[in-house]
């Protein structure tokens, strides 16, 4: 089962999938970052995923591809013909799970709500981190104030491409040919 710090927070058919697919891809020692079905092309199944360190190369694609295909078969919970996107999320990754704003804190995110806060839904910022179900960010259009978002009002979330985040990854992918 999947762990309580890696909670989907898909709905409806996106989270139906992540429920089939999200054991065979930590089987294999990844993290099921997102799952999305769009009717794009008829109708598209994007799962994104990576290893722990943020990286997933081709032959991570086809593992990921060739170890979810039977899953997706057998249980069939899209009823028709679709085409599977397996893809890294990128730099500039969609933040979905509980675990991934915890884990990109000291990143800027742009961040939408499903209601307003504070008497808004966009929120853009460094992210200070979560605490008892709440992301803190610090906006710097209004002086660096700090607010807290419940993490199950957020709609959307992505890190924003900055030149902080690319030298990051750069490091971490350093790290990881050392090793």
């Amino acid at each position: 089962m999947i762990a309580d710090d890696r909670l989907i927070k898909e709905t409806g058919l996106d989270a139906r999938v992540a429920h089939i697919v999200a054991p065979s891809i930590e089987a294999l020692g990844y993290r099921l970052v997102r799952v999305r079905v769009t009717g794009q092309n008829g109708c598209t199944v994007q799962i994104m995923a990576e290893r722990d360190d943020g990286s997933f190369t081709i032959e991570d694609y086809e593992a990921v591809s060739q170890a979810i295909s039977p899953a997706l078969d057998v249980d069939d919970p899209i009823g028709r013909a679709y085409h599977l996107e397996v893809s890294s999320p990128g730099l500039d990754r969609p933040l979905v799970r509980a675990d991934d704003f915890a884990r990109w804190a000291g990143n800027e995110a742009k961040i939408e709500t499903a209601i307003p806060i504070d008497g808004r839904r966009r929120f853009r910022g460094i992210m200070l981190g979560v605490d008892d179900g709440k992301l803190a960010i610090r906006l710097a259009d209004l002086g660096s104030a700090t607010v807290h978002l419940p993490l199950s009002e957020i709609s959307d979330a992505r890190l924003v491409l900055t030149d902080e985040l690319v030298e990051q990854s750069l490091r971490a992918g350093k790290k990881t040919s050392v090793n």
